[in-house]
């Protein structure tokens, strides 16, 4: 998810398309909370580690 919301940022930035930077920092949030969670030892999604 972390790679995703980067490929999306890239993307909007340059060809100037809002709702994929929008998109981009939204799974880019998204996916630093589940790592740090899966990072703490919590339970994610019914998994003990999310990668």
């Amino acid at each position: 998810m972390l790679v995703l919301g980067v490929i999306f940022l890239v993307i909007g930035l340059i060809t100037g398309i809002s709702v994929l930077w929008t998109i981009g920092i939204v799974l880019l949030a998204i996916g630093a909370v589940l790592w740090i969670l899966g990072a703490a030892g919590h339970a994610v999604g019914g998994r003990k580690h999310y990668w």
